[in-house]
């Protein structure tokens, strides 16, 4: 598995990629590749990280694993590239977006713009086979995710983290061992199963933008784009 993708975030993370448990999961990616369709594309795997480094991250929205249907996943969570159809998650998030901070929803549900504002996208499994659906969660995937969410806890700018859903949460005891300033915002995923049980009404954006404020930090314009 090629970990260039990683860029300025390699040296907060040089330990953990000499991990045994970590070579595992590299071997057991590369084998799941070679045996089918597996999202996203190997170029685009830490697209997050390429997009945000370290000394801009001022938010993170954690969420599960990639979406694993063909052309959706492009390594930003909850995003898909510009002229891909909405994933049912992402119109529930456009839903509370609009209805938090009356912004419309737009027709790309391209992300990219949040991550260069320092929005940081992770999913706690960072891939998944084609149809089907966090496959692979046993991959070791969610230990490496957890060092990098402790690595951001060392960071010494404010940072409010999104937890949507039961796996982002399982963070919430890394993050509030941070001697940093820091925001947790929970709620239930946004998926259509679950974002009725406390997802809509939950109003992240403008929650992580008062936070920022409070800090002194710009707020993240969340108008979505490429």
């Amino acid at each position: 598995m090629d970990i260039s993708g990683l860029g300025a975030w390699t040296p907060l993370l040089q330990n953990e990629l000499q991990q045994p448990y970590f070579q595992t999961l590299c071997c057991r990616v590369d084998e799941a590749c070679s045996a089918g369709a597996v999202y996203p594309p190997e170029e685009d795997r830490f697209a997050a990280f390429t997009l945000t480094p370290p000394q801009h991250v001022r938010a993170v929205i954690l969420g599960q694993d990639p979406y694993h249907e063909p052309g959706q996943a492009h390594g930003l969570a909850f995003s898909v590239r510009p002229g891909v159809k909405l994933p049912p998650s992402l119109v529930n998030i456009y839903q509370e977006l609009r209805t938090d901070l009356g912004i419309e929803p737009p027709e790309s549900g391209c992300l990219a713009a949040w991550a260069r504002q320092g929005v940081f996208l992770l999913n706690t499994v960072l891939s998944v086979a084609g149809g089907q659906a966090n496959s692979h969660k046993n991959f070791g995937w969610q230990t490496f995710t957890s060092a990098v969410v402790g690595a951001i806890g060392q960071l010494p700018q404010p940072v409010a983290f999104v937890l949507w859903g039961a796996q982002a949460q399982k963070q919430a005891g890394v993050i509030r061992r941070s001697a940093y300033p820091r925001l947790i915002v929970s709620s239930p995923h946004p998926s259509p199963l679950s974002a009725y049980r406390g997802f809509f009404g939950s109003r992240p954006f403008s929650q992580v933008n008062a936070f920022l404020r409070d800090n002194g930090l710009q707020e993240v314009d969340w108008m979505p784009g490429v």
